[in-house]
């Protein structure tokens, strides 16, 4: 008696992606992201229009009131708007990601055997070259307003460093928040929330000194207030802090808290 055996096709499962594969679907995700932003324009307006405008407008608003001048509030503005721009700038890859999710274009990503971190580390990566940008008009526009830093050309470099580096690291949080929120405007929305208490709460225009106590141990401990004192002390005195340590320290926690998350919460729409 002859046996039919059954030709039954098991489904494989697919390997994980190495590190290495990882890197490389990062890299490719992230070159997507540069060519969308190259096709849309407007993606660009927060990170060129809005510092210059920022820049000038709080200079000459606040510079007397302040510090009795223009150019005596400059190394107090500058590095106070970077500070603002690398938080305003990075609020765009949460409401951006919401919007490819709502549009279905994340769809296609699951069905490909490719890292679940690598759709959300890619444009994260690609935000770098807008933080730079940002951060470099800043720049920019202090010096050709007569802002003079202390710190030299290396200094400099250290400050629009520690920048970019805040900027990709609090990327994450609104990552997450565009893998929880329901939409785009919900996402813009919280956001907008987020921003405002950390930029304006900050040491970014006035110095701590001028606040109440009570306010100004909130400024003290607030993560935006780390990276600024940062950037002045590299820009400003070209000084390598205790301050430098402690806001790299913070951008790695932020990071290591909110980057599994995202994925997480990411993986689970899938």
């Amino acid at each position: 008696m002859s046996t039919l055996v059954a030709d039954r096709s098991v489904p494989t499962v697919s390997p994980r992606p190495t590190l290495a594969e990882t890197a490389d679907q990062t890299v490719t995700m992230a070159w997507r992201a540069l060519k969308k932003m190259r096709r849309n324009p407007e993606q660009w307006f927060d990170v060129t229009l809005q510092p210059l405008l920022f820049t000038a407008m709080f200079a000459y608003i606040f510079g007397g009131a302040i510090s009795g001048s223009v150019e005596s509030y400059l190394p107090i503005l500058i590095t106070g708007i970077l500070g603002q721009t690398a938080l305003t700038a990075c609020m765009a890859t949460g409401i951006q990601l919401r919007d490819d999710m709502d549009k279905g274009v994340f769809d296609r990503f699951k069905s490909l055997p490719i890292a679940r971190i690598a759709p959300l580390a890619g444009p994260a990566l690609a935000d770098l070259v807008r933080y730079a940008t940002a951060a470099t008009l800043t720049l920019l526009t202090g010096l050709a307003m007569g802002y003079r830093p202390g710190g030299g050309v290396a200094g400099v470099l250290g400050g629009l460093a520690i920048t970019v580096v805040a900027g990709w690291s609090l990327a994450w949080i609104f990552t997450w928040l565009g893998t929880v929120a329901r939409s785009a405007q919900a996402v813009q929305g919280i956001s907008m929330m987020i921003m405002f208490p950390l930029t304006f709460l900050s040491n970014a225009f006035v110095p701590v000194e001028t606040l109440p106590g009570w306010l100004g141990a909130f400024v003290k401990v607030n993560p935006v207030s780390l990276v600024i004192t940062a950037v002045r002390d590299l820009m400003n005195e070209g000084e390598l802090t205790v301050h430098v340590l402690w806001a790299l320290v913070g951008c790695a926690l932020v990071v290591a808290v909110f980057a599994p998350l995202a994925v997480r919460s990411y993986a689970r729409k899938m």
